[in-house]
């Protein structure tokens, strides 16, 4: 256990600690789980440096390093992750939600909406982002996984859009009525061969069934793409998020089920990260 220092030794041994154990970037590791432990806010660790740790908050600190060192990630130590301004509760049951998911929200508020379907809705970041941020739209998001229904509902009310939203558990659109005239998804897209490659903290902590389709990345496009015309109001829009050299396949995908004006959409590294099509009129 971290004995009796100061909050700046212990971020200095706890960041040690953690770069022995192969955790990419040790020291905002450190410092954001010095902060969880001491119950404050990241950006007041500096001010407590030099004070030396209470018994409590040393023992929490030394809990929380030693299950970071095995790879379990922050935002399952903190509960809790950031996205487009708001913090989503997540755990193993969800996909975390990631930055580069963002491009698809600001592709999504380019354009209106009224009726929104999320196939796939996990901790719910997408769909209850896209209702905050347009108080006038209502949405449905589905999730196979009973847990990730639960959890979307939860961030749903946290959230206050669950007036607004509906969650219900189904295979894709297996329990679907009505039209939208916006389809959004980030489905599992990691193909099975590039399972290994993954972090520890991705292959080993996070769903599976939300990763890949345990074939070549593209089943879940397949299906989306076969029923997407029966539930996409003429003129809506589909928009999914996709793994970088995905783009033309998936597009290839949309254009052979009928819709049109399909482009890719590039996230801020460059890389190919959204497919957008839109339901002809």
């Amino acid at each position: 256990m971290i004995g009796a220092l100061t909050a700046a030794q212990a971020m200095v041994a706890a960041t040690a600690r953690l770069r022995a154990a192969g955790v990419p970037d040790p020291a905002r590791d450190a410092r954001v789980l010095l902060a969880h432990a001491a119950r404050i806010e990241a950006s007041r660790v500096t001010l407590i440096a030099p004070e030396e740790l209470s018994p409590e908050i040393a023992e929490r600190y030394d809990q929380l390093i030693a299950l970071r060192a095995i790879r379990i990630p922050v935002s399952h130590l903190l509960g809790e992750r950031e996205f487009y301004g708001r913090r989503f509760r997540v755990s193993r049951d969800v996909l975390d939600p990631r930055p580069e998911t963002e491009i698809l929200i600001e592709a999504a508020l380019s354009e209106p909406f009224d009726h929104l379907l999320d196939l796939g809705v996990g901790s719910g970041c997408i769909l209850i982002t896209l209702l905050a941020e347009r108080t006038s739209a209502s949405g449905v998001g589905t999730d196979l996984s009973e847990a990730a229904c639960l959890q979307a509902s939860a961030n749903a009310v946290q959230h206050q859009v669950q007036s607004r939203a509906e969650i219900l558990q189904s295979d894709w659109f297996g329990n679907i009525d009505g039209q939208y005239d916006l389809i959004v998804s980030n489905p599992p897209y990691i193909s099975l061969s590039e399972m290994e490659e993954l972090s520890p903290e991705v292959r080993e902590h996070e769903p599976r069934m939300a990763l890949t389709d345990e074939g070549d990345g593209l089943g879940a496009y397949r299906r989306i793409a076969a029923g997407v015309p029966d539930f996409l109001m003429p003129g809506g829009r589909l928009l999914v998020e996709i793994g970088p050299t995905q783009g033309p396949d998936v597009a290839a995908l949309f254009q052979a089920a009928g819709l049109a004006h399909t482009r890719i959409i590039p996230d801020l590294d460059g890389r190919d990260r959204v497919v957008f099509a839109r339901m002809p009129q």
